[in-house]
């Protein structure tokens, strides 16, 4: 059977850097930092005080007050990029078979504000008086299924569950349906909304979280000697690909075309990655062999890079390794230094941000690198985009995410070539 070639016809992103796709885009590229102070509830008795949330999303811009109460906000948050991808594809949706598109969604947590605001509810005076909408609010599924419903679309419809690599694991889901001729078109990708008690406390709990309080904006610094942690963000994005004679014959603007995905488990530990990098190595490798592609034909990756004093480290020892002397012609930065780590979302953002390098020859800095703050562990011989956005053509991308539980998996963007 001859696989089908899958291209990207629409996206939308809403991020801590802007509310649109462009905003988002203009933020990376400038180096914006998307951390401040927490809004969403008092942080004052908590270890960490900060995050990088969204400003200024207004739901009820979208959809009457009556249906926004039965979502949790990260399906509001999913909802917004879903519709600007959908507009942003220009699929008539009058004339498509919606019978052949679908939609794959996910969450790492979904709708953990609605879970705690319901139980913190309850007490044994008042009773178990829950909101009925308490379960289909919370579940990780919801967002694809709201999605689907919105738009009609009787596809392929569920969610990926993989931590911080969900919404990596939904495109390459996504990807796969359509290369094997299941659908014509997926809107794909993730949301997540965890800058919430029950989330900044539990990650606190692990010391998993940066305590830079009284500098918010410079926190998140992977790669840099003095990193301490992540810095929890909110946002979705979201991601259209589409069949390539589907697109072909509508039309379609095509923003590149997916060349290749990779899964793997690092099979070591709850929350750590592989101090070897053992995982992210595999799943690089089995994104390469996915793609039919060579390492020298990379010239840019989007790292998980989460600012964590081991995960820094085992990936920059797994490109290393994959890529061997080209890994110091790459390019490589990390986007959550300026979005934060949106967990279940960072996979579509950061495909997003992959996608956009790879359409305008430019990629987005590593920000808040200093001079003097070298890790030893760390080679600096290699270009993590330090501060400042640098312009090189870019014929192929490659975005990794790793979540806890050893979920690894990344995808490979290039540009498009009939």
């Amino acid at each position: 059977m001859e696989l089908k070639r899958v291209v990207v016809t629409g996206l939308g992103a809403i991020t801590p850097l802007g509310n649109t796709l462009s905003e988002t885009w203009e933020g990376l590229i400038d180096g914006k930092s998307g951390a401040g102070p927490i809004t969403q509830f008092d942080a004052s008795k908590f270890k960490t005080q900060f995050a990088c949330e969204i400003k200024g999303f207004d739901p009820l811009q979208m959809m009457d007050r009556k249906e926004a109460r039965k979502c949790d906000r990260y399906t509001l948050l999913a909802l917004k990029a879903a519709d600007d991808a959908v507009a942003d594809s220009a699929l008539d949706l009058e004339k498509v078979d919606k019978n052949r598109i679908g939609v794959i969604f996910s969450a790492g947590i979904g709708g953990i504000k609605t879970f705690e605001e319901e139980v913190m509810g309850y007490n044994d005076e008042r009773g178990p008086r829950f909101n009925p909408f308490f379960i289909p609010k919370m579940i990780a599924d919801i967002a694809a299924g709201q999605i689907s419903m919105k738009y009609g679309f009787h596809g392929p419809n569920f969610a990926t569950v993989s931590a911080c690599a969900s919404s990596t694991n939904a495109i390459a889901d996504a990807f796969n349906y359509i290369r094997l001729g299941k659908a014509n078109a997926i809107v794909t990708g993730g949301a997540e909304a965890a800058v919430s008690i029950a989330s900044i406390g539990g990650f606190n709990a692990m010391n998993a979280l940066s305590t830079r309080n009284d500098e918010p904006a410079t926190a998140s610094r992977p790669f840099s000697a003095s990193r301490d942690g992540f810095v929890m963000g909110e946002g979705s994005g979201c991601l259209v690909l589409e069949e390539m004679e589907h697109a072909l014959a509508r039309g379609a603007h095509i923003y590149c075309e997916v060349a290749g995905t990779g899964l793997s488990a690092d099979a070591y530990h709850l929350t750590a990655s592989h101090p070897e990098g053992l995982g992210a190595k595999l799943v690089m490798l089995n994104a390469l062999e996915d793609a039919e592609m060579k390492p020298e034909e990379i010239d840019y990756i989007n790292v998980h890079g989460t600012s964590t004093p081991v995960g820094d480290i085992s990936e920059v020892k797994a490109i290393k390794e994959v890529f061997g002397d080209h890994a110091f012609n790459l390019n490589i930065s990390s986007t959550k230094s300026m979005t934060g780590h949106l967990l279940g979302a960072a996979g579509a953002v950061e495909a997003i941000a992959c996608i956009k390098a790879v359409e305008e020859g430019i990629i987005p800095p590593t920000i808040n690198h200093e001079e003097g703050d070298d890790d030893p562990e760390i080679d600096y011989n290699l270009n993590y985009t330090f501060n400042k956005a640098q312009k090189r053509e870019i014929n192929a991308a490659l975005s990794n995410t790793f979540g806890f539980g050893g979920h690894n998996a990344c995808m490979i963007v290039k540009k498009f070539v009939k």
